[in-house]
């Protein structure tokens, strides 16, 4: 399934004024689960690929995605693809989407003259692996999972150009930014959000002065991790209303009820909750022990966990004075997804 093919030549391109032109495919459509980061969406996007027609692909749209899995260069964090820029990014994702791994590709980054920070021999046996993951899953025709919170701007080029569903995964403002502190991201550079200025005129605009005003001085975590999130659940907020036909599911919602709550996604995205994958479910959602398990290549895995208990431990992490100054300045957009009571 989700064989795609990008055009070339002309074929490939769309001018400003064309008419929305898909890229062409066959078998299901792929699922886009994204949000900001640290929002759940590795969790949510491991257990839809608890299907056993559906599979797993980690962000593509970072910058350390290794090329054989997608041979699109993304200069920076929150790529904002659309049809005007799509060029550079196009035929690298349909590859992605089509399950083909560019073994070339990864060689040729292999070969370039950066610091390692493992051996040359993992490196090597990473591309083995991708590619042996890769051609079993377009073998077997697997729908794609791409769980990307960093294509979190470009969904809707996204959504138009692959026909995709989209995911959007949605976290309280305070638990953002408790997340952050956690895995130690308390710098954020907002250059990356001023240094497209289309990104900033066509979803951001409000926000322009704050993300100016950022970059002449580097704000605390906190300030810092409210900026961030305005900026992303700004753009969410616009996405719920210009597509209300996409998934939108609070995190919050999931970790209470995780079996009704993906039950309904399952349903709504055509894939099979099946009593495996209710078994499955239950692993991800109830498991600390499980936190501390480690990939063949040293990666932590972090889809694990008890959901209950992720719910509140914002308040555990910050003070009364910093849930405080998060409200204040994360309001009123945070009115738009939560209540007094979600404090």
């Amino acid at each position: 399934m989700t064989r795609m093919e990008a055009g070339t030549g002309a074929e490939a391109r769309l001018s400003a004024g064309a008419e929305p032109v898909r890229v062409t495919r066959s078998g299901p459509a792929p699922i886009l689960v994204t949000g900001a980061p640290r929002s759940g969406s590795t969790w949510v996007g491991n257990v839809l690929a608890l299907d056993p027609r559906s599979a797993y692909i980690h962000e593509p749209f970072n910058k350390d995605c290794p090329d054989g899995r997608c041979r699109a260069r993304f200069s920076g964090a929150f790529t904002y693809v659309t049809r005007e820029n799509e060029e550079p990014y196009l035929a690298p994702l349909a590859d992605t989407l089509a399950w083909k791994y560019s073994p070339a590709a990864e060689l040729r980054r292999l070969r370039e003259p950066v610091s390692r920070r493992r051996p040359l021999s993992r490196d090597l046996a990473r591309l083995v692996r991708d590619y042996s993951y890769f051609e079993t899953m377009r073998r077997r025709g697997q729908r794609v999972i791409l769980k990307d919170p960093l294509a979190i701007f470009s969904a809707d080029w996204i959504a138009e150009r692959f026909d995709a569903r989209v995911v959007v995964v949605i976290r309280h403002p305070a638990a953002f930014i408790a997340s952050l502190r956690a895995a130690g991201w308390q710098r954020v550079r907002f250059g990356i959000f001023s240094g497209q200025p289309r990104l900033m005129e066509d979803r951001l605009a409000p926000y322009r002065a704050a993300v100016a005003a950022a970059e002449a001085e580097m704000p605390d975590g906190v300030s810092a991790g409210a900026l961030l999130w305005n900026l992303v659940h700004h753009h969410i907020a616009l996405l719920r209303e210009e597509h209300p036909d996409w998934i939108f599911v609070r995190h919050e919602d999931l970790s209470r009820a995780p079996e009704s709550g993906f039950r309904e996604i399952f349903t709504r995205l055509g894939l099979d909750f099946s009593e495996d994958v209710r078994s499955g479910l239950a692993r991800f959602t109830s498991g600390g022990a499980a936190l501390s398990k480690r990939s063949i290549f040293g990666t932590a895995r972090r889809t694990m966990r008890n959901s209950r208990d992720s719910i509140a431990l914002f308040r555990e992490r910050l003070t009364p004075e910093e849930l405080a100054r998060i409200r204040d300045e994360t309001g009123p957009l945070w009115q738009k997804f939560y209540s007094d009571a979600d404090w």
